[in-house]
């Protein structure tokens, strides 16, 4: 049973870019990846809420933001030291601070990432 689970917008080109890689680094399976987009699961809060933001679920507890990747961090074995370091409430400010900057940011991303997908195929 997985440890961590983490719903996803499979409609963003960067999300994934991200999770893929995420599922290639969880060899031992302990991520259970929801694609939102595609209405994988059942979803816990709102959709809307979940495609907005990153979320996850590890211990019983919803996370989201950096918290939730923190938690996804901490699922992957060489990623657990950085997860294990958000768990102090500083670092998680900081953290949480540059993931609000890159909210802002992310629409941009997106479309950039659509283009160079549209133009490769």
């Amino acid at each position: 049973m997985a440890k961590v689970e983490v719903w996803f917008d499979g409609d963003c080109p960067l999300c994934r870019r991200e999770i893929a890689l995420m599922r290639r680094l969880d060899r031992r399976g302990a991520i259970r990846f929801q694609n939102v987009a595609r209405g994988d699961g059942v979803c816990p809060i709102d959709r809307a809420e979940l495609l907005a933001r990153f979320h996850a679920r590890e211990d019983g507890r919803m996370l989201a933001g950096a918290e939730a990747f923190a938690a996804m961090w901490r699922a992957i074995p060489v990623l657990r030291p950085l997860g294990l370091l958000v768990r102090n409430r500083a670092v998680l400010a900081i953290l949480e601070r540059f993931y609000l900057a890159f909210l802002k940011v992310r629409p941009r991303l997106q479309g950039w990432l659509r283009g160079r997908e549209g133009a490769a195929a």
